[in-house]
């Protein structure tokens, strides 16, 4: 490829005048080699018949690299925006992208007004921070494989893409313009899907281990009414001190027989970032509680998802006792879309009320001021 573009350079530079070049000549046209200067010197040298036939083939080229980085898109896009939860449950389906990319297209087409050389710098801008990324992760690659002369090599070569790229952003800064065009538009969808999406289970598969699924048939076993009974916890110690404080809040609040088993549960917020998860259970007794430890990205949706999957599985409804928390809503909703943490109650009872339309089998959600 270097080869052949300094050669096109090398011999267009040669065999066109000046003035072909000329975005506009005295007339107030483009001269006939701008924007087309191996076409030009094909219709002038070798006749019009090979000048059609390279126009086709040019044609027939770009054709097939717009054709490849759709399918690249195509298969990027499904397999990690939404996993992220940065994308709408439709980006997995092939065809709205297609839509969108299109659309995308024409849209490109019409700010830059179909101007060759100005899509040019677009083009030319993003090639060159892909090979500046790539030259980059080879450097980083054979420096972790301590392979010191290859990394110094690829080094300097990383070091003459920037500054390539750099020169060719200052002077055709077209391609600056449509990245971050493209890179706010996609922050700004991708941040609204989230939002949309919290409501979303997370979870694509719950385990309880063995010691799990004891303590909820204990539980049932034992209680009066046969019924599940979850108090949410925010673990700290996780000592009896701190079960025993939970439990005993939990009755005073909500009224619960002293010898009605409950069972404590702990989420613990991994990578938020990781849209949706399995979902394992862990069953520990600590002090006589029994003690449902689970890791998930976020609260709420793993409570929710935990309390469904136990309706399921008993056919018994199950009950949530939750304190409201002191605080500001508005930042403890912002906490939740960012972190997965924040006022538990409201929503997950909003994530139950979605996926269970029926209140007679909707997980029942008690929260005390």
């Amino acid at each position: 490829m270097s080869v052949f573009l300094l050669a096109s350079s090398l011999v267009t530079t040669l065999l066109i005048p000046a003035e072909a070049f000329a975005p506009a000549g005295p007339d107030g046209k483009p001269g006939a080699a701008y924007g087309r200067a191996l076409a030009y010197l094909a219709h002038e040298h070798l006749g019009s018949v090979f000048g059609t036939a390279y126009d086709a083939s040019t044609i027939a080229i770009l054709w097939f690299a717009g054709a490849s980085a759709m399918a690249g898109l195509l298969n990027i896009v499904p397999r990690y925006l939404p996993r992220y939860g940065m994308a709408p449950e439709w980006a997995v389906a092939s065809r709205p992208l297609v839509l969108i990319y299109t659309a995308i297209a024409f849209a490109v087409t019409i700010i830059f007004r179909a101007d060759v050389e100005a899509q040019g710098g677009a083009y030319a801008t993003g090639v060159l921070v892909l090979m500046t990324s790539g030259a980059a992760a080879v450097t980083l690659s054979a420096w972790r494989r301590r392979s010191r002369g290859m990394a110094v090599a690829f080094a300097v070569i990383t070091l003459v893409f920037l500054y390539t790229t750099g020169a060719n952003v200052v002077e055709r800064p077209d391609g600056v313009k449509i990245a971050a065009f493209f890179i706010v538009a996609i922050i700004a969808v991708s941040f609204i899907s989230r939002i949309w999406r919290t409501l979303e289970l997370r979870v694509t598969k719950i385990e309880l281990d063995p010691d799990a699924e004891r303590f909820v048939a204990e539980a049932i076993a034992r209680s009066h009414a046969g019924e599940i009974r979850l108090v949410p916890n925010r673990p700290e110690t996780c000592d009896k001190m701190e079960y025993d404080r939970e439990a005993n809040d939990a009755r005073v609040d909500h009224e619960l027989p002293a010898d009605e088993p409950v069972l404590i549960v702990e989420v613990y917020v991994g990578d938020p970032s990781e849209f949706a998860q399995e979902m394992r259970v862990r069953g520990v007794e600590v002090g006589g509680h029994w003690v449902l430890r689970v890791k998930a990205p976020a609260v709420p949706n793993a409570i929710a998802a935990l309390l469904l999957y136990l309706r399921d599985r008993t056919g018994r409804r199950p009950h949530a006792y939750f304190n409201w928390t002191e605080g500001n809503p508005l930042l403890y909703l912002i906490r939740y879309v960012l972190s997965g943490e924040g006022e538990i109650a409201p929503v997950t009872r909003e994530i139950l009320r979605r996926y269970e339309s029926d209140p007679a089998r909707r997980p029942a959600i008690h929260a005390a001021m």
